[in-house]
C-alpha cells in the first residue's frame, strides 16, 4: 500500500489533527505520519460536514471555532480533500454485500470503493465489510499495520 492515497474515517482525521493519537496504535500513527509526508492523505467533503454537525449538535468540542478548524485541519501538512464525483454518489446507494450504514459510512465505504484507497477506521461495521472483501481497510487501534 505504500504510495498510494489513504482515506480517514472523520474520527481518525479528528483524532490525528488534534493529537489525539492515543486513540489510535502508535503503528497506525507512524504510518498515519509518513503517509502526511509524502501528501497522501484524504478527507472526503462529507466528513467536514460530519464534524460540523457533530460540533453543532455539541457531540464533540473542538479547539477552535468550526470554521477555522476545519480550515486548518483541511491543511494540516499531507492533507487533501479527496475529491467527490458522480461515480461516488451513485456508488454509494449500490454497495455489493448488504453494507448500510449512515450517509457519510456510504460515501467513504464508496470513495475506498471507486478510487481503490485503503480507508483508515475504528468503525467496526467497516472493518467487518472490509474483511469480506468489499474494500480495503485498516484498522487504526491495530498493532501491526501496512499503510
Amino acid at each position: 500500500m505504500a504510495g498510494e492515497p489513504l482515506l480517514l474515517d472523520t474520527h481518525v482525521w479528528l483524532w490525528y489533527v488534534e493529537d489525539r493519537t492515543r486513540e489510535m496504535s502508535a503503528a497506525c500513527v507512524k504510518g498515519l505520519d509518513r503517509a502526511a509526508e509524502e501528501g497522501l492523505l484524504r478527507v472526503s467533503a462529507f466528513s467536514v460536514w460530519e464534524v460540523a454537525m457533530l460540533e453543532a449538535k455539541g457531540r464533540i468540542a473542538l479547539s477552535r471555532e468550526c470554521g477555522e478548524w476545519v480550515s486548518a485541519a483541511l491543511a494540516a501538512p499531507g492533507i487533501r480533500l479527496a475529491p467527490l464525483d458522480p461515480a461516488v454518489a451513485v456508488a454509494s446507494t449500490r454497495l455489493p454485500g448488504g453494507f448500510r450504514s449512515d450517509p457519510v459510512d456510504q460515501i467513504l465505504v464508496a470513495t475506498s470503493r471507486v478510487l481503490g484507497w485503503p480507508l483508515v477506521t475504528r468503525d467496526r461495521r467497516i472493518l467487518d465489510y472490509a474483511r469480506r472483501g468489499h474494500i480495503r481497510a485498516v484498522d487504526a487501534k491495530a498493532r501491526r499495520v501496512r499503510l
